[in-house]
């Protein structure tokens, strides 16, 4: 039912477009996985500013944040062929407006991963959780990230000291996953 507050029981793995890439729940069962992840990316994750916090995260830090719920937000692994290549996040900022974040593992960019994974979850939140509107914040200079959001609708809003604000306004669609 959108609007719902939804069940993570739900939501075990959500299909991308891509063959093998799918996104499921990000909890503490992963935090091994999840760790590995942030350190084989710490330089890629700050190179232009962003994620400074959880690139120096150790793995108690990265396991401790994965224990928290997130609800009613969502907090996604993004999974090739099963492996953990990146995580996208569905922010209940003020539902039905959501905040948006992703990234993925250094070697997985460039293959459409993160278009496919951003709109994957962005429809589950227009159908399932009754969401009208999505920002993200893209730091200056990360032009593939700001590609990504711009192929998948979003309009620039507004442009900060060292961060351009982007916006997608969603139209809700008959719910095409379980309620």
């Amino acid at each position: 039912m959108a609007g719902s507050h939804h069940d993570k029981h739900v939501f075990p793995e959500l299909r991308t477009a891509v063959s093998g890439l799918t996104l499921c729940v990000l909890t503490a069962e992963r935090a091994d996985e999840y760790h590995a992840l942030i350190d084989r990316n710490r330089a890629h994750l700050t190179q232009h500013g962003d994620y400074q916090a959880l690139a120096a995260s150790d793995y108690k830090t990265a396991h401790a944040e994965l224990l928290n719920d997130p609800s009613p937000s969502l907090r996604c692994g993004v999974l090739l062929h099963g492996a953990l290549v990146g995580r996208v996040d569905l922010v209940a900022v003020n539902p039905p407006k959501y905040g948006f974040g992703y990234w993925l593992d250094r070697e997985a960019t460039g293959h459409g991963y993160a278009t496919a994974a951003c709109r994957a979850l962005i429809e589950y939140g227009a159908t399932v959780l009754g969401a009208t509107d999505v920002f993200a914040g893209v730091t200056h200079g990360n032009g593939k990230s700001g590609a990504v959001l711009t192929r998948l609708g979003f309009k620039v809003a507004e442009v900060f000291e060292t961060y351009t604000r982007y916006h997608l306004a969603l139209v809700a669609s008959p719910c095409t996953y379980p309620a």
